[in-house]
């Protein structure tokens, strides 16, 4: 929703802005300035980037249009589903969740989250150390430091289309440049034609200028500042578990091994403890 807003209030006001103070928009209309700008940068796109980055931009861009899933409620999710699990390993012992953590998709701990299932490296995360936990005594420094890691790959994997949609940001003003060298040398022939010919293709060299910094800066690197905090509200969610798995390593009751996850998420999406309490005992 951000992106759609800030979008239509970008370009209404240069708009506006340009048509109060004057100017024709259909001088604005240059589809072969489009071509040439939007073509090269898509084409530097792919060339500069693996298809795993590429995919991961178009997806993300998609999820800031239909919103981040990183919500209040997914890490009320994320800390119950870890309740119920921890609750049931210290009732039943260890062993007992070995169906869970092994056939997620089966299990009817994980069935209650959807939205964490959906979320497959996630849940591969959890599952991963819930199962080094009941493989073996690994000592909580230990475990802290494998995950740190692992949080420290993840991270540049989810930062990874941020980056990589940023450099195009950068490189629009650049591309524009060209769209409009290439105006200019298009003028070159119609130095014997009038002024009125000279100046129409002046103008359309120009507007290429204009259409590359204005993407870059209005829209393309915006986007890739969302993409950015996108990744950071994802990794939270890492950040929440590994609180929680840690603190319940230490010893700590299930209650408090989640208090643990609670503390590690943002203020403006963290629940309050009685919000948590409530959502854990309606699950």
């Amino acid at each position: 929703m951000g992106l759609i807003l800030g979008s239509i209030i970008v370009l209404a006001c240069v708009l506006t802005g340009y048509v109060l103070h004057g100017g024709n928009l259909m001088v604005l209309w240059q589809p072969t300035e489009v071509l040439i700008i939007g073509g090269a940068a898509v084409g530097s796109f792919i060339i500069a980037n693996p298809f795993h980055t590429i995919k991961d931009v178009f997806a993300g861009s998609l999820r800031l249009i239909t919103g981040t899933p990183f919500n209040k409620a997914f890490y009320m999710d994320l800390l119950s589903l870890l309740y119920d699990i921890f609750d049931k390993s210290r009732k039943q012992g260890v062993m007992s969740i070995e169906e869970d953590i092994d056939n997620p998709e089966q299990s009817q701990i994980f069935n209650r989250y959807p939205a964490i299932t959906k979320s497959k490296h996630l849940t591969a995360f959890v599952t991963d150390y819930l199962r080094i936990i009941s493989a073996g005594n690994m000592a909580p420094h230990e475990l802290e430091g494998l995950m740190d890691q692992e949080l420290d790959t993840r991270q540049h994997e989810l930062e990874e289309p941020s980056h990589a949609l940023n450099k195009i940001a950068d490189a629009l003003p650049g591309l524009g440049i060209v769209a409009a060298v290439l105006g200019i040398v298009i003028t070159m022939n119609f130095m014997t034609e009038g002024p009125e010919k000279i100046g129409l293709s002046v103008a359309a060299a120009l507007v290429g200028t204009f259409l590359g910094i204005f993407l870059g800066y209005g829209f393309v690197g915006p986007t890739a500042i969302a993409l950015e905090h996108h990744a950071k509200f994802e990794l939270k969610a890492y950040e929440c578990a590994k609180a929680s798995i840690i603190a319940t390593v230490s010893g700590q009751a299930p209650q408090m091994a989640i208090e643990f996850g609670r503390k590690a998420l943002p203020s403006d999406k963290r629940p309050s403890f009685q919000e948590l309490n409530d959502h854990v005992r309606s699950k």
